[in-house]
C-alpha cells in the first residue's frame, strides 16, 4: 500500500510555511485535563488497532497545516496516558514521581481534591482519563482509578474539582478572561500543570520546538481508536539530545492530533505514550459539564483558601527552611544556555545550603553517590542524575544543570561556564 515520502521539514522553510508551524498550536481542542509536565508513552498495542490505513500522500508542511485549520471544538473520549521516565525510587518504595493516593492529600486549597494534588500521579504508570469538550468554556476531565475517581470540570465562570475517595470538592471562580483564545489551549482557570495530558497539548509543545534543530517527516499510516490517522514524525537533528523521536497520530479526516509517543534514544519502551483508546466528534450531552456536589461532601471555597494561603506565605510562615531565599534570583538566577532540544537550565547555588564542597562531604556526600553518578570536570566535582529522558548535574558548589541532554554535555557546559 502506499507509503509517504519522507519529506524533511527543516528551518528553512519560508515565510508562508514557518507562519504555518508557528499557527500549528492552535486547533481547537480545548481539553484541560489533569497532565504531565513531561509526557511518556509506552507503544501500547491497543492504540493502533490491526493494519495501516490506504491514505493519500500528504507532505509534512501540508500534514502541519491540516493540524493548524483543525476547527473542532467538540469530541468526547477516553484517553490512556502511560509514562515510564525511570525516576528514581525514593526510601519507602515510592517513585520520585509517584503519588500517595487521594486519602494522604497533598496540601494546598481542598486536600486531596485539590487540582495540584494529582499532578505527580500522572508521573508514572499508566492511567486511564475520561474526556469532554463543547466549545472554549465547556470541559471535563476524569482520571479513573481501581476504587475512587478524580473530575476536574469547567463550566463557564464556575471550575470544580471532586475526589470521590474523600468525597470532597474544591469550587473556583475562573478568571474573566478565560474564554479569549482558549479554544486555541486549555483554559487559563484551570491548573496550569493539569492541561498537557492529551496528544493535542503534547503535540502543540513538539510541533513549536521544530526549527532548524528539528527534521519533521510524515511516517506510515496507522489506525488510532477507529480512525484513519497520518503520523508526524519529529527528530531532534542534535546528537546530545535524550529524544530519539516523537511520533504524533493525526486523524485523516479532520486533524486532530489523536496520539503522542516519544521514545528515547536509549531505546526501549517510549516515556511518553498518550493517545485516545476511544473518541467522538458529536457533541458531549449539556449535563456532562453540571457538577454539584454530592451529599456529606466537603466543598472547599478554592478562590478563599488560596488567597489565605497566599497571605501566609507572605508572612513567611511556610517558608523557614528556606532562610530567607524566595526565588531563582535569591539563588544567582535561573538562566537557559544552548538552543533547541540541548538547551539546559543552570541555577546558582540552589544546591549547597550548607556552604561550598559540603554536598561532597560526609554522609550528604554518600548519600548523593548513592543517587547519582560521580563526575569531574575542569568546573570541579559534582554528581549526576538521570532519568530516560531528563539529566541534572549538581556540582559541589552548588550549580545545577538540567536539560534533556545526555551527561557529557551537561559537564561540558559546566566547564565553559568557569
Amino acid at each position: 500500500m502506499p507509503r509517504n515520502e519522507p519529506t524533511e521539514v527543516t528551518g528553512e522553510w519560508d515565510g508562508e510555511r514557518s507562519a504555518k508551524r508557528r499557527k500549528a498550536v492552535r486547533y481547537a481542542v480545548p481539553v484541560a485535563v489533569a497532565g504531565v509536565a513531561a509526557a511518556t508513552i509506552g507503544l501500547v498495542p491497543a492504540f493502533a488497532g490491526s493494519g495501516s490505513p490506504d491514505l493519500p500522500k500528504i507532505s509534512a508542511q501540508d500534514l502541519i497545516a491540516k493540524i493548524t485549520k483543525s476547527d473542532v471544538q467538540q469530541l468526547s473520549g477516553t484517553v490512556q496516558v502511560t509514562t515510564d521516565l525511570g525516576l528514581p525510587t525514593l526510601p519507602g518504595g515510592t517513585g520520585a514521581g509517584g503519588f500517595g493516593g487521594a486519602e494522604q492529600g497533598h496540601g494546598g486549597a481542598g486536600g486531596a481534591a485539590s487540582p495540584q494534588s494529582k499532578l505527580t500521579e500522572l508521573a508514572s504508570g499508566t492511567h486511564t482519563l475520561r474526556v469532554a469538550v463543547d466549545g472554549p468554556d465547556k470541559q471535563r476531565v476524569s482520571i479513573v482509578g481501581n476504587s475512587a475517581d478524580y473530575t476536574l470540570i469547567h463550566n463557564g465562570a464556575d471550575v470544580w474539582a471532586y475526589d470521590s475517595g474523600s468525597n470532597s470538592a474544591v469550587h473556583h471562580t475562573a478568571p474573566r478572561d478565560t474564554h479569549r483564545g482558549a479554544h486555541h489551549g486549555a483554559p487559563e482557570g484551570l491548573p496550569k500543570g493539569l492541561q498537557s495530558a492529551t496528544p493535542q497539548e503534547l503535540a502543540k509543545a513538539a510541533l513549536e520546538a521544530a526549527g532548524d534543530t528539528t527534521s519533521v517527516t510524515v511516517g506510515d499510516t496507522a489506525k488510532v481508536a477507529g480512525r484513519d490517522a497520518y503520523q508526524l514524525v519529529i527528530k531532534p537533528k542534535q546528537a546530545a539530545s535524550t529524544v530519539g523521536s516523537i511520533r504524533v497520530a493525526v486523524d485523516a479526516a479532520n486533524g486532530v492530533p489523536l496520539k503522542f509517543t516519544l521514545t528515547p534514544k536509549s531505546g526501549g519502551p517510549a516515556a511518553i505514550d498518550v493517545g485516545y483508546t476511544r473518541v467522538d466528534f458529536a457533541r458531549p450531552a449539556a449535563d456532562s459539564f453540571t457538577f454539584t456536589p454530592p451529599k456529606g461532601a466537603k466543598v472547599v471555597n478554592g478562590d478563599k483558601a488560596a488567597g489565605q494561603a497566599a497571605r501566609e506565605h507572605g508572612k513567611g510562615k511556610d517558608l523557614k527552611d528556606l532562610k530567607g531565599r524566595k526565588g531563582p534570583k535569591d539563588f544567582g538566577g535561573l538562566n537557559v544556555i544552548g538552543k533547541g532540544w540541548t538547551s539546559i537550565a543552570t541555577l546558582k547555588g540552589a544546591g549547597a545550603p550548607g556552604g561550598k564542597d559540603q554536598l561532597a562531604k560526609g554522609d550528604a556526600g554518600k548519600f548523593l553517590d548513592s543517587l547519582g553518578t560521580k563526575v569531574t570536570g575542569s568546573f570541579g566535582s559534582g554528581h549526576v542524575f538521570s532519568t530516560r529522558l531528563v539529566n541534572a548535574l549538581m556540582t559541589d558548589d552548588g550549580t545545577v544543570y538540567v536539560g534533556a541532554v545526555d551527561k557529557q554535555a551537561l559537564i561540558a557546559a559546566a566547564d565553559a561556564a568557569k
